[in-house]
């Protein structure tokens, strides 16, 4: 099987209703962006941010895996795939994706404060799901739980090993990012010479690399016409 890396983010899931923080005003569901997407906005103010994980948290139980999740879960009947997301929801999981590397965490879980590597195996990692976290939530040591979220000003531990992948990617499905947020902007430069890129976003977007092509479309149609390219042309 060719290998098959998709690098996904906010666009797909964009159709399930999940929002972004990526508007002019710099709001993320009403709230300020450096208040709660930001380590020092942690430090500032936890009660705050776990209100928001938790508003969150309540949404994402709420929404849905849409055509273009479904879709990436889909091939990996033709292809050995590997979906590197942006995203921190788990609607690629819900739609079948079964392996995924997130690099930003993950929403569902959390872990202690003083545990700053989200890399693979990092000790105090706890699942909970769509259940609410709360000041005075703590581990067995006593130290407050946080989500277990990349937040700016923090490290991007999980790039090592979705570079790694991309590497080894016989074909790359950019999906549902302007590649405007480093260091996951920066991905696809680990592709091998001669690599196919496939991007699909309904704005155009520039990409300095060949063989390029880009499908200009919402995820969930892109999604569609992309699966019939890729049976027709690799398998």
């Amino acid at each position: 099987m060719k290998k098959l890396v998709v690098l996904s983010g906010a666009g797909v899931s964009a159709e399930s209703g999940i929002k972004t923080f990526r508007d002019s005003d710099g709001l993320w569901e009403n709230y300020n962006v450096a208040d709660v997407a930001d380590i020092d906005g942690w430090y500032r103010n936890r009660g705050l941010v776990l209100e928001f994980y938790n508003e969150r948290r309540r949404q994402l139980e709420k929404a849905e895996p849409n055509a273009a999740h479904r879709i990436i879960a889909e091939l990996e009947r033709y292809f050995e795939m590997t979906v590197v997301t942006q995203n921190v929801d788990n609607l690629h999981e819900r739609a079948g994706s079964s392996h995924i590397i997130h690099l930003h965490g993950e929403l569902t879980k959390v872990r202690p404060e003083d545990r700053e590597d989200i890399g693979e195996g990092t000790r105090g990692v706890k699942d909970v799901g769509y259940s609410d976290v709360n000041l005075g939530d703590t581990d067995s040591r006593g130290v407050q739980l946080r989500p277990h979220i990349v937040w700016f000003g923090e490290a991007v531990p999980m790039m090592t090993p979705a570079a790694r992948k991309v590497s080894q990617a016989d074909i790359l499905l950019i999906i549902g990012t302007s590649l405007n947020v480093y260091p996951a902007a920066g991905l696809f430069r680990y592709v091998q010479h001669g690599t196919p890129i496939f991007l699909i976003d309904p704005k155009p977007i520039m990409l300095d690399y060949q063989p390029f092509r880009q499908i200009q479309a919402p995820a969930t149609a892109g999604m569609a016409e992309l699966k019939q390219i890729l049976l027709d042309e690799y398998l």
